[in-house]
Formats: C-alpha cells, sequence, structure tokens
C-alpha cells in the first residue's frame, strides 16, 4: 500500500474544498453576518492540513491501484465531513459530534438534521448546508459512473466501460466524462433554480432547494421543509427534477448524442419510472378513501412524498407518518427502494431488484424445465456470475449492517419504530424516519451523542455502497 499517492489526492480534494468555504464566507460579508469568521477559520485551517498533505505527496507517482482506490474514496468522505464540521462548531458553538452528524448527512445526501430555527439561521449557514448535499451529489455520481463499476461493487461492473478504466489509457476520457456530467449537473441545478423561482420561492430558497433537489439530499431553509411554501406548483416542480435527479447522469451525457434515445431505451429507468406510477397511484387511492381529502389532493401529497422517499431527497410537505399503519409501512418499505445507478440518489437501487427479479423469475422457470438454456442479461448485456456473487454479497451486507444498526440503537432505549427507520434511512440516505422523534415532523437532535456517531458511520456506508468501506476492515486487505 502506498500511502503517498492517497495523500496527494485527498489533499487536493481538501484543498478545493477549502475554497468552497469562501461562498458562505462571502455570503456572510455580503449580509453583514458574523459568520464570516467562523468560515475564514474553518477555510484556513483546511488549507494548511491540505497543504500538508499534498507536500508529502507531491514527488509521488500518481498510479492508483484497487487497493488505494478504496482507500482514497472512504478517506475522502470522512476527511470532507470531519474539516467540513468546522463552521458548525465555530459558529453555532454545538459540540463536535452533532456537527459531524450534520456535515456527514450533508456530504451523503442523507438530509438527517440536529439544527432547529432554520427559518432564523444566517444565510450563510444555510447555503453551507446546500453547498455540502450539493458537492456530495456530484462526487457520489462520479464515484458511481467512473470509480465503483471498476471495482465491480455490489454488481456495478455491468456499467463498466472505458471510461471506468483506470489506466494511462483511460483517464482522459474519465476526465471527460466527469466534465460532461458535472456540466449536466450544474445545468440542471440552474434550470431547477429559475423554475422554483418562477413557481414563487426567494432567490435565495430557490438555489438552496435546486441544490438540495438535483442532489436528492433535502436540506430545507425552513424547519417545516417543502410545507412551508405550500404550493402544488412548487411541488409538482419539486417532483420532475427529484425524478432526474435519480436518473443516471451518464444517460443524460449520451442522449445529446442521440436525441434521448439512451433514457428512453434504458431498463432501469423505464423500471424506475413503472414503479413511481404504481405506488403512487395506490397510495393515492388509499389516501384519498381514507380521508376528508379528494383524489386531486391525495395525488399530490402522495406524488411528492413518495418521489422525496424512493429518490432518497428525503423532502416532506406533511407528516405522512400520521397516514395511518398502511402508509407507515409503504414509506418504510419505500425507503429501501432508491432510483437508478449513476444517479445522485442512494439506497438499493432500481437494477438491483430488476437483476434479482430476472433471477427468481429464471429459477421458477428451470423448475418446470430443467434442461432449458437460459441466459441472464440486462439492457442487453449478458449478467456473469461474478455480477451476481457481487450483488448477493452487497445485498447481505447491505441488509445486514441495517440490521446491526438498528440494534445498537435500541442499547440507547429507543423504540422500536425509532431504532429501524432511523438504521434504514441512514443506511439508504432518504434522511426522515419514522414516529414522533425522528419523522417528517421530527429532528435527530435529541438522540445521544454515541448513537450520532453510530449514525454517520451508517450513512458513510450506505452511500458509499456499504463493501468499499468494510474491506477496509479486512487485515488481508493491508498486506502486500
Amino acid at each position: 500500500m502506498h500511502i503517498r499517492p492517497v495523500l496527494l489526492i485527498v489533499g487536493a480534494v481538501l484543498l478545493g474544498f477549502a475554497l468552497v468555504m469562501l461562498v458562505p464566507a462571502l455570503v456572510a460579508a455580503w449580509s453583514d453576518e458574523s459568520t464570516t469568521g467562523a468560515f475564514l477559520k474553518s477555510a484556513a485551517i483546511t488549507a494548511v492540513v491540505a497543504g500538508a498533505m499534498v507536500a508529502a505527496g507531491f514527488h509521488a507517482r500518481v498510479l492508483i491501484y484497487p487497493k488505494q482506490t478504496f482507500v482514497i474514496t472512504t478517506t475522502v468522505w470522512v476527511a470532507v465531513s470531519a474539516f467540513g464540521a468546522l463552521p458548525f462548531v465555530f459558529y453555532a458553538h454545538i459540540d463536535y459530534s452533532d456537527a459531524v452528524f450534520e456535515t456527514m448527512s450533508g456530504i451523503t445526501t442523507t438530509g438527517s438534521t440536529v439544527l432547529v430555527g432554520l427559518d432564523s439561521m444566517p444565510r450563510s449557514v444555510l447555503i453551507w448546508r446546500s453547498l455540502l448535499q450539493w458537492v456530495g451529489g456530484l462526487g457520489f455520481t462520479v464515484m458511481a459512473i467512473a470509480i465503483l463499476p471498476f471495482l465491480g461493487v455490489g454488481g456495478m461492473r455491468l456499467f463498466r466501460s472505458e471510461s471506468s478504466e483506470w489506466t494511462d489509457k483511460g483517464t482522459p476520457r474519465v476526465r471527460s466524462l466527469a466534465l460532461s456530467i458535472s456540466a449536466c449537473y450544474l445545468l440542471l441545478s440552474v434550470t431547477c433554480a429559475l423554475a422554483y423561482w418562477a413557481g414563487g420561492m426567494s432567490a435565495f430558497d430557490s438555489i438552496n432547494h435546486a441544490m438540495s433537489t438535483i442532489s436528492t439530499g433535502g436540506y430545507s431553509t425552513h424547519d417545516a421543509s417543502f410545507g412551508h411554501f405550500d404550493s402544488a406548483m412548487l411541488e409538482a416542480t419539486a417532483v420532475v427534477f427529484m425524478i432526474a435527479g435519480a436518473l443516471p447522469f451518464a444517460l443524460y451525457v449520451r442522449s445529446t448524442k442521440d436525441g434521448g434515445h439512451a433514457l428512453v431505451n434504458d431498463q432501469q429507468v423505464r423500471g424506475f419510472l413503472k414503479t413511481i406510477v404504481a405506488v403512487v397511484g395506490v397510495i393515492a387511492t388509499w389516501r384519498a378513501l381514507r380521508s376528508d381529502d379528494s383524489f386531486v389532493e391525495a395525488l399530490r401529497d402522495a406524488a411528492f412524498n413518495v418521489l422525496s422517499v424512493i429518490t432518497t431527497t428525503g423532502f416532506a410537505s406533511t407528516d405522512y407518518g400520521s397516514w395511518g399503519e398502511f402508509a407507515t409501512m409503504a414509506f418504510f418499505l419505500l425507503t429501501f427502494v432508491g432510483g437508478c445507478s449513476g444517479s445522485t440518489a442512494g439506497a438499493f437501487k432500481i437494477f438491483r431488484f430488476q437483476i434479482a427479479l430476472g433471477v427468481l423469475r429464471s429459477q421458477m422457470l428451470r423448475l418446470i424445465h430443467p434442461h432449458a438454456v437460459q441466459t441472464r442479461e440486462f439492457n442487453g448485456r449478458p449478467v456473469g456470475d461474478d455480477v451476481l456473487r457481487s450483488l448477493v454479497g452487497f445485498s447481505f451486507a447491505f441488509f445486514a449492517t441495517i440490521v446491526v444498526l438498528a440494534v445498537s440503537l435500541t442499547l440507547f432505549d429507543l423504540d422500536f419504530l425509532t431504532s429501524i427507520s432511523t438504521a434504514a434511512t441512514m443506511v439508504t440516505n432518504v434522511g426522515p424516519g419514522l414516529g414522533p422523534i425522528v419523522g417528517p415532523a421530527g429532528n435527530f437532535a435529541s438522540l445521544p451523542d454515541p448513537a450520532k456517531w453510530l449514525l454517520s458511520a451508517g450513512m458513510l456506508l450506505g452511500r458509499l455502497e456499504i463493501m468499499t468501506v468494510i474491506v477496509l476492515l479486512n487485515r488481508r486487505f493491508w498486506r502486500s
């Protein structure tokens, strides 16, 4: 394990992160807020440490091997969370546990929060929270397209292409794809902000919510989240852009060359959209039958909140936890679904459900016709045994992580619903859980500090597809 290239790359990322900290510092100076010093001090500390790391690895030969890729991926997220917490500590004087939780929630686009009084909070702090999610969403999208397929994590090898090759020949392709995705990400963010502004949001709210929407993060500038606006137009706009954030960004790039056929013909995209239509229809119908709301009102509430959970955004327009037991169970199960691979969304991802259903269908057919020759394909590509082994391993690790985290939370005297929904929402990076404490109308501030550290670890595991982090705990990984 050559550590100097790791130090060089992580240090370079932190230097860029220090520059991002200057944005809320400028907002604070423009708004004449007292938070300017907190952000400048945080940026200075981050830049000094990052500079030392870059200097230590400056003469290293930057040739990245799989082992270093695992270390770099995890270390970058941990380092960014550690230094991104500093502004919260310096400004709000909250303890470091809360600050790391808030930052990890932002950078992993989870959207859970320990802060209250958002409506009266300085604009610089609010823009910092949104920037954390926006940067984290972009970073994960590039990682999911250019790195995870190469590592073969959780069946992601299906999406491996020339751009996933970390060789001298492939690196320019990785750089080109990353730039194209970044441009698409920025364009969608600007379009979303303009749409929100046209729908009645203030310019500041539009910018913040656009960053949270496209990153499928869910941070809001108001304690009541999207319920603060109470606007059908804004909720419809959010639905469109939450879907946009949960679709594969590589297909956006490809669609610019083939007129959109890549998106329309993608098996994963079609499955995702069909799932949305079916679930929204069922919950809207049930809601209309069980409440005094008209079907249009029920459809509005169902569409927004279902999309918010299934895309792992985490916005809330109402407390759907109070809709009854059926709705509670439905939203709990939706927590696991997620969007498409190569998007900003978290959770299990649609393609894994599709492959699992294909294997189940194949197994049933084999029981009927034992000697039939069958081929497994996804999007026209063969699904090899290596992909299935990776998917099975990921699936076990994914659900085992949720179970272990939920059991650990019960040690802090949390009830079953709070424990299981909190564990699920952390690992799937959705945001709000269920119940009066961590539900859509609740907050994570009341949880004890050890629980927040566990939840921060759960968010990191979920965002980095579990195996990317767990492999570092194996002693064999560190042997030459």
